[in-house]
């Protein structure tokens, strides 16, 4: 069992920056593969980053550039940074965790645990 805990969220204005970091229990953290996922109002959730046990990472499209994931074993915690925020990416952020040995998946169905999520509002 792995619980996640999702901080960092908050308003921000546009072109600005914040960084979410998620915290797990547990001592097999740095088997798991860690996602971003968010979800906006009236919309269903969507993949924003990954990142392997090794370190690999992916984007959506929509983020790449902008965003970083990165993860820190010796913390058990994994680590959003946004910057250049557009309204669009007003949403719900959540962490989760994938256990497998090597990859991530891009699908929140494959995930096997979820944060309670961290709202993030960016005004234009």
């Amino acid at each position: 069992q792995v619980q996640l805990v999702e901080s960092g969220g908050g308003l921000v204005q546009a072109g600005g920056s914040l960084r979410l970091s998620c915290a797990a229990s547990g001592r097999t953290f740095s088997s798991y593969a860690m996602g971003w996922f968010r979800q906006a109002p009236g919309k269903e959730r969507a993949f924003v980053a990954t990142i392997t046990n090794g370190g690999t990472t992916y984007y959506a499209v929509s983020v790449k550039g902008r965003f970083t994931i990165s993860r820190d074993n010796a913390k058990n915690t994994v680590y959003l940074q946004m910057n250049s925020l557009k309204p669009e990416d007003t949403a719900v952020y959540y962490c989760a965790a994938e256990r497998r040995t090597y990859g991530a998946s891009l699908r929140s169905d494959e995930y096997d645990y979820w944060g309670q999520g961290t709202q993030v509002t960016v005004s234009s």
